[in-house]
């Protein structure tokens, strides 16, 4: 597909005079949306739609086209979708060019996982949708205020729920929007059709929007950096096996009355296994839990397998001599006592920040996230750099 980025930054700001390139951690802002959509490997253009000259230039440094917006559509009131149905229209006059997708990109929302760009792409394709915002996940109690006073939104609350069983809403976050020209074309909106979304860390989420959000931002994105320099690559893997309770899941269930048990798993965790299966790295779930869920969720991501396993240690072999694997090149993924075994056993020994303390004496690597919580999909990007850095 012919994928457009687009990054409307007008040059008027009031509340941040010349707001979009406004320096963050020696950087101009701009350069964050632009540095992000080329690292997509599914974006093949990139424009920036101003009407400044100081801002072209940034655009420019940083290897962007340019297309200069009439002042008509850059004041306050002018709304994005008049920039980017200009750029579109622009195009299409000048070069005949169309493309499939335009990725939107906001200037003020610099705070964006390495692969979220692509990921909402493929989210967009793989439920054949025709537009997508992106999100940040919201389990709570909302109240909303009407002419009749304070009301509950998003429950009951005369039935109130544990905050796991509540619905999981989301907040637009206006960092990424996908969409269709014809969708653009049709309704001037940037979302119609079919609907998808995209989740994204809630951290991920702040905008700039005052003064002060520049401090916040600067601070956030100092400590991503903090925590990701000391991630070391996981070199040498061709075989990720994961424990389930614990590992893909916060090691919680859910009983109803009937009995029926349920667990919370990640998003995020499931996206980071397509990522390692789309880049050849086979994932195996291996798990002594002998209920339902585990092959429902298994199911769901197209994972192979093996539950009510007490032999785990004896299993992983097994696995191994069939798929004709060396242990040294098996990365396993625990948290418990009996996952020690396997953890010796094997290359890569993994262990998730909330393991307990003498599981974690054995792991080589242990992630930052807790077990359910994107421990999961740490550990995918971690064997994902250390395959670009072997490649390199």
């Amino acid at each position: 597909m012919n994928i457009l980025a687009i990054i409307p930054a007008r040059g008027g700001s009031k509340g941040i005079p010349k707001k979009n390139i406004k320096p963050i951690l020696g950087k101009p802002l701009l350069a964050y949306s632009i540095e992000q959509a080329w690292a997509t490997l599914a974006i093949s253009r990139v424009i920036v739609s101003t009407d400044s000259t100081d801002i072209a230039d940034v655009a420019k440094q940083y290897k962007a086209e340019v297309v200069l917006r009439p002042a008509e559509i850059s004041g306050d009131k002018a709304s994005s979708e008049s920039a980017l149905l200009h750029v579109l229209d622009h195009l299409r006059e000048t070069e005949q060019y169309e493309p499939d997708l335009v990725v939107f990109l906001q200037a003020t929302s610099p705070m964006r996982q390495p692969d979220d760009i692509q990921n909402a792409i493929e989210t967009l394709q793989r439920e054949n949708a025709d537009s997508l915002p992106s999100v940040a996940p919201f389990h709570g109690f909302l109240w909303r205020r009407t002419t009749e006073g304070v009301q509950s939104f998003s429950y009951d609350y005369q039935n109130r729920q544990m905050r796991q069983e509540a619905p999981e809403d989301f907040v637009e976050n206006g960092s990424i929007y996908i969409f269709k020209p014809e969708i653009l074309r049709k309704t001037n909106n940037r979302l119609g059709g079919k609907i998808a979304v995209y989740p994204m860390r809630p951290i991920d989420s702040f905008q700039i929007d005052e003064p002060d959000d520049l401090d916040l931002i600067e601070t956030l994105m100092k400590r991503e950096l903090s925590q990701n320099a000391g991630v070391p690559p996981l070199v040498d893997v061709k075989l990720l096996v994961l424990d389930f309770d614990g590992v893909m899941t916060d090691n919680r269930v859910i009983v109803d009355e009937g009995g029926r048990e349920a667990v919370i798993a990640n998003r995020a965790d499931g996206l980071g296994i397509e990522h390692l299966k789309r880049a050849g790295i086979e994932v195996i779930v291996l798990s002594k839990e002998t209920n339902q869920v585990v092959a429902a969720r298994c199911r769901k991501l197209n994972v192979p397998y093996v539950q009510g396993e007490n032999d785990k240690v004896g299993a992983l072999i097994r696995i191994a001599s069939e798929r004709n694997i060396s242990a040294k090149h098996i990365a396993f993924v625990g948290n418990d006592v009996n996952d020690v075994e396997c953890l010796q056993w094997v290359g890569t020994p993994i262990a998730v920040s909330d393991a307990f303390e003498d599981v974690k004496s054995y792991a080589r690597f242990v992630t930052k996230a807790r077990g359910g919580y994107g421990a999961v999909r740490e550990v995918a990007n971690a064997i994902l750099k250390g395959l670009s850095t072997h490649e390199r």
